[in-house]
C-alpha cells in the first residue's frame, strides 16, 4: 500500500515552539504538489528533540490537516522495543495509516534481536509497518534474510525504506520478497537507480521544498517514461546532494525559510548553516530555477 512519493516532513518551530500554522501550509503545499503520503515525526522532523506531547500533537495535526487526501505515516521507531510499541499504539489511536519504524540505534542488536524487536511491534498493532534501514545512522543493518523473515512472519510488515545506499541490496530484496511488499528509497539522490532495481518510490527530504518535481520523477519512471525521469533526476541532482551538505533537516529548513514558508529554526544539537554552505545552497537552487 506504500508506493510513490512520501515526504519526510520537517517540523517547523517558532521561538522554540511547534509552529502549526507553518506546518499546515507545508502540508497543503505537499498535497498540491502531488505527493502520495506524509511522514510525521520522522528523524527529518527532529523527532529526538520533540517531547511526547509534541510528537502526538504533530502526528494528530498531520492526520487532521491531510483530511484523507494522502497517506499519513508516523515515525514511531526507538532503540527501546517497549517505547516503540507505546508510540506505535499512540499513533494508531491518532488515526495514521501506517508506522515507519527505524532500526534500533546504538544498541547494535543481532539479526535475531532485530527480528524479535520488529515482530513484537508488529504484533502489538494492526497498523501496516514500513521498516527503515539506515545503517549509517543506526550502526546496524537489517539484512535481507531478516527482512524476508519478517515479511513471512508478520503480515502487517509490508514495506521498507531502504537507505543502505546499495542498489544491489534493493535488487536482492525485490527478487526475494513478494511483489506486494514495497521498497522505497531513503535517499533522494538514489531514487532513480533504486527504481531501476525494483523499488516503487521514495521517502523524500527534497519534496518538502520541491514536491511536484520529486513526484514527477517518481511518476515518470513508474509510468514507463525512464527518459523523462532521468531528465528530472539530472536537473535535481545537485539539490539532492546540497540538501545534505550539513545535517538534515538544517539545509531544507533554511531553504524553506528563504521562501518565508517557516523559520530556519532547529533544535540543539543541530544549529544553523555556515555562511559558506548557505551561499552554496542558494547558488544551487538558483541554478535549478534557471534550468526550468
Amino acid at each position: 500500500m506504500f508506493r510513490g512519493t512520501f515526504t519526510a516532513l520537517v517540523t517547523p518551530f517558532k521561538k522554540g515552539e511547534v509552529d502549526l500554522a507553518a506546518f499546515e501550509k507545508l502540508i497543503e503545499a505537499q498535497i498540491a504538489g502531488g505527493v502520495d503520503g506524509l511522514v510525521a515525526v520522522g528523524t527529518t522532523g527532529e523527532s529526538p528533540t520533540l517531547s511526547q506531547s509534541e510528537r502526538e500533537q504533530v502526528i494528530g495535526a498531520t492526520v487532521k490537516m491531510a483530511k484523507g487526501r494522502c497517506k499519513v505515516l508516523a515515525g514511531t521507531g526507538s532503540n527501546s522495543t517497549q517505547h516503540a510499541i507505546d508510540d506505535t499504539k499512540a499513533a494508531e489511536k491518532l488515526g495514521v495509516d501506517g508506522a515507519l519504524i527505524v532500526a534500533p540505534y546504538y544498541n547494535k542488536p543481532s539479526q535475531e534481536g532485530l527480528f524479535r524487536h520488529f515482530q513484537a511491534i508488529a504484533q502489538a498493532t494492526s497498523l501496516p509497518i514500513m521498516l527503515y534501514n539506515i545503517p549509517g545512522r543506526c550502526a546496524v543493518d537489517i539484512n535481507a534474510d531478516t527482512v524476508v523473515r519478517l515479511a513471512k512472519a508478520c503480515p502487517n510488515i509490508v514495506s521498507i525504506k531502504e537507505a543502505s545506499g546499495s542498489v544491489e541490496r534493493v535488487g536482492e530484496l525485490r527478487i526475494r520478497l513478494p511483489e506486494s511488499f514495497t521498497i522505497l528509497s531513503g535517499d533522494d539522490s538514489l531514487t532513480l537507480p533504486f527504481m531501476a532495481a525494483g523499488e516503487v518510490g521514495v521517502v523524500s527530504v527534497a519534496s518538502n521544498l520541491l514536491p511536484s518535481d520529486v513526484s514527477s520523477l517518481v511518476r515518470a519512471f513508474a509510468s514507463g517514461d525512464a527518459n523523462a525521469a532521468r531528465k528530472i533526476h539530472g536537473r535535481m541532482f545537485a539539490i539532492f546532494k546540497d540538501l545534505f551538505i550539513e545535517p538534515n533537516p538544517v539545509p531544507v529548513k533554511t531553504a524553506l525559510s528563504w521562501r518565508d514558508a517557516m523559520s530556519a529554526e532547529v533544535r540543539l544539537p543541530l544549529c544553523e548553516m555556515s555562511e559558506a554552505n548557505e551561499a552554496r545552497l542558494r547558488k544551487t537552487l538558483e541554478a535549478f530555477e534557471q534550468s526550468k
